[in-house]
């Protein structure tokens, strides 16, 4: 029964706590959401980037986008060697007054600024400086963010080539299901009907007829890296096209297929109510991660809280917003969505899987065990295996193998969301700092094709590999410097500023504790890496750069360039 507790309370705090009190505050307080104000997406609509967008279509989006893989890896990563109470708690907290206010306040900061970016509107709170180096350091981590994120989904098309022909299959469903919405005014709800039986016909294709590349290759590439360009082609292509024709529905349709597998696994797991069988607390350090505080935080990013949400925000969703009372249930809700997606990957990965052997045997190890699956598959395996045991149990009839592709896909579906959402959000970047000095930036296929074909390098030479280690506290600092950002936008506007700031500064502490953590891990292993070890202390001093031009700013020193403009 402790499974149904956690879930009904996790459930209940994310509303009462979270939506009901902590969101009506911030908006009596801070944003103050006014309909009459002309957002970006009407004022600048331009039928390719700023497109008012229906409310139930862009909260499909949003999270489709923010969401990705994310709310999975953390807590799976996280419970391994802490323990699944402490990542629990921290999701709980984190996401509610860190993680949902920083993504609610920077999507109303980019609203209320023309749908800037948020390294644009640093540049008129904290200064050039700041703009310039939060730019630099955002399109490099978002070049490792699309690297990363393709090769996954490439490795996940080859170990399940079932799953090639519906991951596809969802485009052109998702441009008719556009195409039926907007320009034939077509019934919502009957058209979203119809295309999502089109994507479940699309599952059932696909297990019948497998796509499986010859070991060989085609065109003179492996099949990874087949896949691989196969998807950054596909991700440049829809990066560029008008966001309603692709972006919008297919976001909108994906987040039926988690919906679909998130109501299947909650009602298996009040159905089942599984016992939680890996450790509750597994104690202060972990012999691989270092210390609890700081490292189960930034270990856990979506989910509770993660920099990476307020490129969407400031990136795409800020330029489909029709009115701003919109906002809170887009983005604040969208988050606290994704915390239950989180909570229950905790229970579905504890209570399907075990830690030990049960007394009296019975239990396969190699494939139920905890640490075997990530030991063998890594947490893609781990997930599918504990919400495939789950739902075997309350649908026998449904063969585990089965169940276990059904959450796999819905984590391979969110992946190619993230993937191509973050090619444009790059590009958007990139068009905003480099294209202000040179003109040849200006232009979106320019852009886009140098996204894309770095983000290959990385991807291709397995460099990615070399810097992933650290992508966590990385993700987090961006995080802290979006908080900041918030800040004193928020200063400028003569609005109280404690609910970015206090959220700021805690998370550029605990990212300067992880990162001086990893610098000296790094440094001191019997193999030394100075690359990362070096890295790491480079990101401290951004770190501190960071805190130092938010404090100057907040202190007044730069009231000149503190003087963002409020939209209302």
């Amino acid at each position: 029964m402790l499974t149904i507790f956690i879930l009904i309370f996790s459930c209940l705090f994310f509303y009462f706590v979270g939506y009901r009190y902590y969101a009506e505050r911030l908006d009596r307080e801070v944003i103050q959401p006014d309909d009459t104000l002309t957002t970006p997406a009407v004022g600048q609509s331009d039928g390719v980037d700023f497109v008012p967008s229906k409310p139930l279509v862009l909260f499909g989006h949003n999270f489709a986008s923010i969401a990705g893989a994310g709310p999975v890896i953390g807590p799976i990563v996280a419970m391994h060697y802490f323990g699944w109470a402490v990542t629990l708690v921290w999701i709980l907290i984190g996401n509610v007054f860190i993680g949902a206010v920083h993504d609610y306040l920077t999507l109303m900061a980019s609203v209320r600024n023309r749908g800037s970016s948020i390294a644009d509107i640093a540049e008129r709170t904290m200064g050039g400086r700041a703009k310039a180096v939060f730019a630099i350091f955002l399109v490099l981590a978002m070049l490792l963010v699309i690297a990363v994120f393709g090769v996954v989904a490439a490795k996940t098309l080859i170990a399940q080539p079932q799953m090639v022909f519906p991951t596809f299959a969802i485009i052109p469903i998702s441009i008719a299901l556009g195409w039926f919405i907007y320009s034939r005014g077509a019934n919502l709800l009957i058209s979203s009907l119809v295309a999502v039986a089109g994507v479940v016909l699309g599952i059932y294709i696909g297990f019948q007829f497998p796509v499986i590349l010859p070991e060989s290759g085609l065109m003179g590439l492996s099949p990874l890296m087949f896949w691989f360009v196969i998807l950054l082609i596909y991700a440049a292509v829809a990066s560029v096209l008008p966001v309603n024709i692709l972006l919008q529905p297919r976001d909108y349709l994906s987040t039926y297929i988690l919906f679909g597998s998130m109501a299947l696994a909650i009602i298996a797991l009040i159905w089942v109510h599984p016992e939680l069988h890996t450790p509750a607390f597994r104690g202060g350090f972990s012999p691989v991660q270092g210390p609890m505080w700081p490292m189960l935080f930034v270990l856990v990013a979506c989910g509770a809280v993660s920099g990476f949400h307020s490129l969407v925000a400031g990136g795409t969703t800020s330029k489909q917003l029709a009115v701003e009372s919109q906002g809170r249930p887009i983005s604040y809700g969208g988050m606290l969505t994704e915390g239950v997606v989180a909570v229950v990957t905790v229970l579905l990965v504890s209570g399907g899987l075990y830690w030990v052997a049960p007394a009296g045997g019975g239990v396969d190890m190699v494939t139920l065990g905890f640490r075997e699956s990530l030991e063998s598959g890594g947490w893609i395996l781990a997930y599918g295996r504990g919400f495939g045991n789950v739902v075997h149990q309350m649908l026998p009839f449904l063969s585990f193998t089965f169940a276990s592709m059904i959450a796999v896909l819905a984590l391979n579906t969110f992946v190619l969301t993230t993937l191509d959402s973050a090619v444009r959000i790059t590009r958007f970047i990139v068009q905003e700092s480099a294209g202000q000095k040179i003109d040849l930036f200006q232009n979106k296929y320019v852009c886009t094709v140098a996204v894309v074909f770095l983000s290959y390098l990385i991807g291709a030479t397995d460099g990615w590999q070399k810097i992933w280690p650290i992508f966590g506290a990385t993700n987090q600092l961006i995080a802290a410097v979006a908080l900041f950002v918030v800040a004193t936008w928020l200063m400028a506007r003569n609005k109280p500023t404690k609910y970015a700031l206090y959220p700021a500064i805690f998370m550029v502490v605990t990212t300067i504790g992880a990162l001086a953590w990893q610098s000296y891990k790094f440094y001191t292993q019997p193999e030394p890496n100075f690359f990362l070890g070096t890295a790491a202390v480079f990101l401290i001093c951004l770190a501190l750069f960071v805190g130092y031009e938010g404090v100057t700013a907040l202190r007044g020193r730069n009231s000149e360039l503190a003087t963002a403009p409020s939209g209302a």
